[in-house]
């Protein structure tokens, strides 16, 4: 049976995420298959209906707890640079929140592993990653900076809040070769891609400028 809803109509049709692709592209986002499944995914059902009309706008939504559904750009830019280099195996995810980088992560890479600090926010991303019939995800409750070691090591890592400093957990949970992508910073922060090129060497590119909300320790049941 056709779930017409993910299909979308008017503003949350496929024309209209076409659209938002080659805003996209317009920006820079240029790995193809990164913005075909920004378009077959449908933002919609991640944001709550009375904002569902705004879905397809390059903008950042709020989702409750303080929290929020990052715009369609970086969400492109993120996933971009995680792949940059190639196809990668296990990715683990700091900040499952909505669930939509989630589900685009799970459409390109063989695995996820989402770790969410916020209960509430981990079971609807859940239902939604279910409705999308998307089985390669894990999701774990739990503070997020200290990433999930028992799954250890990750071929990437893409965190969706920033802490002030990169969280020495995070890069002893890369492999060798994998690559950490993560917003840094209080005041002003910065994107970056941390590659660990060996046991104790890791080479850190400084991207662009951003603006997260606040990778913040603890659970929230």
């Amino acid at each position: 049976m056709i779930d017409r809803d993910l299909q979308g109509i008017g503003m949350t049709s496929r024309r209209t995420r076409e659209r938002l692709a080659q805003r996209l592209r317009d920006q820079g986002i240029a790995n193809e298959e990164v913005l075909k499944t920004l378009i077959d995914t449908p933002r919609h059902i991640f944001i709550d209906e009375a904002l569902s009309h705004r879905a397809y706008e390059d903008t950042a939504l709020p989702i409750g707890f303080n929290q929020t559904i990052s715009q369609p750009y970086i969400v492109a830019r993120m996933t971009e640079l995680l792949l940059e280099a190639g196809p990668l195996d296990k990715v683990l995810e700091v900040g499952t929140g909505s669930g939509y980088q989630t589900a685009i992560l799970a459409q390109l890479v063989d695995q996820v592993f989402s770790v969410e600090r916020i209960r509430p926010l981990q079971e609807k991303a859940r239902k939604r990653l279910q409705r999308l019939k998307l089985h390669n995800v894990m999701l774990r409750h739990t503070d997020g900076g200290m990433g999930w070691p028992d799954k250890a090591p990750f071929d990437g890592i893409l965190v969706t809040a920033a802490p002030r400093e990169v969280p020495p957990e995070l890069l002893e949970q890369l492999a060798v070769g994998g690559r950490l992508v993560i917003p840094v910073g209080d005041e002003h922060q910065a994107l970056k891609r941390i590659t660990r090129v060996s046991e104790t060497e890791y080479n850190t590119e400084v991207l662009e400028s951003v603006r997260f909300v606040p990778l913040l320790g603890g659970t929230v049941r």
